[in-house]
Formats: C-alpha cells, sequence, structure tokens
C-alpha cells in the first residue's frame, strides 16, 4: 500500500443525483463575489504602495530611498513596518472578526454573513478612497478586513454545500477562480490608474473595490440559504425539500436529504456543546482538525501572498520602472486565473492529491531558481539586464500557475469539504483564522525578510514546498465523487489517521479503494 494513498469508492449513496442546474450556477457565481473582492484586495495593495503618488503622501521615507539613496540595498528600499502594515491590517481585522463569522455562519446561516461581509467591503472601499492620512488608509483596510472575515467563512462553505457531490470541486475552486479573476482587476486597474495625472490615480484603485462589494451585497439579498443550513437550524424538512429539488433539478433528493438530516441530528449535534469546542476536544475530529490547520498554513508558506502582495514591489527591486513592474504583474495575474479554471476541469477528474503534488513539484522547482538567479545576478546596487528579468517574470508565471492550480484552489476546496455538518461551521473558522494569522505574518515580515535574507529568502519558501508535498502525499487521503455528509469514512480508511481515531486495520471498513 503506497503510503497516504488511501481513498474510497467514489459512490452516490448520500444522493447526488439530478443535473447541474442553472439555479445553483447563478447562485454561486453571486457568492464567488466574495472571493473576487478578496483577490481584488490582495492585488490592489501591492499596487497601489508601489505607486510614486501613493508612496510620497503616504511613505515619505520609503519613497526617498526609492528615489536614489545609494546607501540603501536593492534588497531594502521598501523595507516599511508601516508600509507593512497597510497590507497586514486587513488581514489582523479579518483575524479577528472571524471568531464572531463563525458563530453567525452556523447559529444564522450562510446567507448573512455574506451580507455582513458586503456591507463591511463597501464601507472599506469608501473609506480607503477618500484617505487624508496614513491612518485613514489603514482604518479602509480594517473595514475590509472585516468583510473579509465574514466572506471567507461563508463563501467557501456555501459552494460546497450548495453542489452536486460529483461536481464538488468544480464549484468548490470557483472560489479560488474568483480570487483571481479579482487580483487579475486589480492589477489592470493599477497598470490603468497609475497613469492618471495628478497623482490621484491610486484613490480609484482603492474605491473600486466597491463594485464586487456591491454585486456580493446586492445578490445575497436574493440568494438562498443552503440545505444543510437550513436542516441545522430546524427548518421544516418539507420546505428543504422544496430547495433541494430547485437545486438539484430533480424530484430524487431523498437519500441526500436523508443524509443530510442524519447528520444533523447525530448524537455530538445533540450534546448542544458548541462546534468549537467539539472540534478541539472529541478524537473523532482530529484528522480533520490537523488539516484546517496545516493545509491554511502550508498555503501562506508557498510563498505566494508574498507574491501577490508585493509583485510589483519586488519587479522594482530587481530594476524595473514602474509602469513596466505593474504590467508584469498584469501577466502573472493572467496566468493564475487562467490556471485555476484549469484546475475546475481537472479536479474531479484527476482528484485533489494529483493536484496537490504536481502543482507543489512545479512551485518548488520554479522557487530555488527564482531564487538561484537572483543570488547570482542581482546585488546591492543596480539591477538585472533584460533578459535575466525576462527569465524572472517567466519563473514567477510559472510558479504563479503551480499555485493556481494546486494549493490556491484545494487549500480553499479541501477543509471546506472534510468536516462533518455539526462541526462544519467551526471548522471553516479554525481554517480561516488559521490562513489569517499566517497571512499576517507574511504581509508584515516579507519585506523585512527580503532585506536581510536576500536571495535567500526564495530557499526559505522552496525548504517548505518541499516539506507540505510530502504531508500530502503521506497524509491527505483523496475526497474526490465523496458524499459531503459521508466525507468522514475517508479518515477510516487511510492507513495512518484510522490508527488516530482507534481503529485497528481490521475495524477499517473493506469497501474502499487502496
Amino acid at each position: 500500500m503506497a503510503a497516504g494513498s488511501v481513498g474510497v469508492s467514489e459512490s452516490n449513496d448520500g444522493g447526488g443525483g439530478g443535473r447541474v442546474t442553472m439555479f445553483v450556477v447563478l447562485s454561486c457565481i453571486t457568492a464567488g463575489m466574495g472571493g473576487a473582492i478578496f483577490g481584488y484586495d490582495i492585488g490592489i495593495a501591492g499596487g497601489v504602495s508601489s505607486m510614486e503618488p501613493f508612496l510620497r503622501k503616504f511613505f515619505p521615507e520609503v519613497y526617498r530611498r526609492m528615489k536614489g539613496d545609494s546607501h540603501v540595498s536593492n534588497y531594502c528600499k521598501f523595507d516599511s513596518q508601516l508600509l507593512t502594515a497597510f497590507t497586514s491590517s486587513l488581514y489582523v481585522a479579518g483575524l479577528l472578526t472571524t471568531f464572531l463569522a463563525s458563530g453567525v455562519t452556523a447559529r444564522r446561516g450562510r446567507r448573512p454573513s455574506m451580507l455582513l461581509g458586503g456591507a463591511a467591503f463597501l464601507a472599506g472601499a469608501a473609506v480607503g478612497g477618500a484617505s487624508l492620512n496614513v491612518y485613514m488608509a489603514i482604518l479602509g483596510r480594517v473595514l475590509l478586513g472585516v468583510g473579509l472575515g465574514f466572506a471567507n467563512q461563508a463563501v467557501p462553505l456555501y459552494l460546497s454545500e450548495m453542489a452536486p457531490p460529483r461536481h464538488r470541486g468544480a464549484f468548490s475552486n470557483g472560489f479560488q477562480f474568483s480570487v483571481g479573476v479579482g487580483a487579475l482587476a486589480a492589477n489592470v486597474i493599477n497598470f490603468g490608474t497609475e497613469k492618471i495625472k495628478g497623482g490621484w490615480g491610486w484613490r480609484v484603485s482603492l474605491s473600486l473595490a466597491a463594485v464586487p462589494a456591491g454585486l456580493l451585497l446586492v445578490g445575497a439579498v436574493f440568494l438562498p440559504e443552503t440545505p444543510n443550513s437550513l436542516v441545522q437550524q430546524g427548518k421544516d424538512r418539507r420546505d428543504v425539500a422544496l430547495l433541494l429539488r430547485k437545486i438539484r433539478g430533480t424530484d430524487d433528493v431523498d437519500r441526500e436529504l436523508d443524509c443530510i438530516v442524519a447528520a444533523a441530528d447525530s448524537g455530538a449535534m445533540a450534546t448542544g456543546r458548541s462546534g468549537l469546542r467539539m472540534l478541539l476536544t472529541q478524537r473523532q475530529y482530529r484528522p480533520q482538525l490537523v488539516m484546517a490547520v496545516a493545509i491554511p498554513f502550508f498555503q501562506q508558506v508557498t510563498g505566494i501572498n508574498a507574491i501577490a502582495f508585493y509583485a510589483p514591489v519586488l519587479l522594482r527591486t530587481i530594476g524595473m520602472g514602474e509602469s513596466a513592474s505593474l504590467l508584469s504583474a498584469v501577466v502573472t495575474g493572467v496566468v493564475g486565473a487562467a490556471s485555476t479554471l484549469l484546475s475546475m476541469f481537472l479536479v474531479d477528474r484527476f482528484g485533489r492529491r494529483t493536484l496537490f503534488l504536481a502543482g507543489g513539484t512545479q512551485m518548488l522547482a520554479s522557487q530555488l531558481l527564482i531564487g538561484a538567479i537572483m543570488a547570482a545576478k542581482l546585488g546591492d546596487d543596480g539591477g538585472v539586464s533584460k533578459t535575466w528579468a525576462a527569465a524572472l517574470i517567466f519563473l514567477i508565471a510559472v510558479y504563479v500557475a503551480g499555485f493556481g492550480w494546486s494549493w490556491g484552489p484545494l487549500g480553499w476546496l479541501v477543509p471546506s469539504e472534510i468536516f462533518p455538518l455539526e462541526v462544519r461551521s467551526a471548522g471553516q473558522g479554525v481554517t480561516v483564522a488559521t490562513s489569517f494569522v499566517f497571512t499576517v505574518f507574511v504581509a508584515q515580515t516579507f519585506l523585512a525578510m527580503l532585506c536581510h535574507m536576500r536571495a535567500g529568502i526564495f530557499f526559505f519558501f522552496a525548504a517548505w514546498l518541499a516539506a507540505m508535498t510530502a504531508f500530502v502525499y503521506l497524509l491527505l487521503p483523496e475526497t474526490r465523487g465523496v458524499p459531503i455528509e459521508q466525507v468522514d469514512r475517508v479518515w477510516r480508511e487511510h492507513w495512518f489517521w484510522r490508527r488516530v481515531l482507534g481503529m485497528g486495520s481490521e475495524e477499517a471498513p473493506a469497501s474502499g479503494k487502496l
């Protein structure tokens, strides 16, 4: 038996019949606006923080270093804790909001959390675009972070629960695709607004976050709640059945509904204890808890947010001009969105593990080559030649593509589909909180690490990529095609996790594939 290769046979025992209806497609597209805002906020911060008018107004010390302080290393020109605070304040606010959002999502449903997220996004876009000083700009980022706390909690769950089981990977990967589209839109807008005479283009960039925010807020008013959440809230079974028939486009929904009701009526649910306390204390949830922490942690230490936040800054570090660096970020944004779109077609055909392993290997190779080129060709002064700059842009694109069809979408998909209903919202809360903690760490430390570690920072991320690829190979079971209310069985059939759960090999079900 190959280590980590245990899966389960694809089955529709839990329902999953019917077709992909336009109703569910439109619902998921609307919910996906939460991902678009997430991507837009990531992309816009890196772009505006490389714009000279923005730096001159809010970060004059960085501006002076960038414009010709020959005593400062190339790697250190953007090293400013205030500048990184502008970026990471969004994620600190998102982290703190996650704990509130988890309770709202569990008790009130996925839809109310999306409504609250959309409203906070709108407020943040307004404050950010109208900023008069650096503290007002940071306040705008904080409000956007509150929106992220609610949206990142609710949207992945909404997509997983609305999607038919056999297409759950594609639908859930739509969240990361929306993130990629949002980041690409931000890069294109930054490239355009940088050319606005008068130096106020950054205001347009920050304000336009209101567009996807408004779409999410208005759309969420008309969205249905998920059947799983309605059952969890104790709604009438007949009403839930009507909604499920509309979502699936068939009258044959009894088996799926029975599974949802059984999950809601489980003994664990009946204890009345909080989902978070159950998740943290009960042995039966130990594998899922490990994944809820490990997967978002690994997703952040791939180094992707260092690239996403600071791609224009990084490209200016190697000697590119303002417009050229922003245009290069657009190119990598196109690659990221396209690769994530590709993953939507691959994930339910080849499975989660295959994409994780292939993408991790691709990212590892590109990080090592980026680090080697920068170590050999970029010193403390000057830039690199056009040939080496083009090579670096190509390798960054290869890296972004690897993330776009592996750790990007799967880092949200897998945690959203592995938890039983009674702890699903709590599990998503742990996932989002962990993601925010390490996003804050990367955002707040990357420029300082770049300054002190030089090119070695890319070898640092490469080491983590090697570790996480081995982790997936050994410890992550396959969940492709398994109904969401039956995913718990993959842990009982896995060579390692069945021992953690206290099951001997003779107790493991015999129906799974090895």
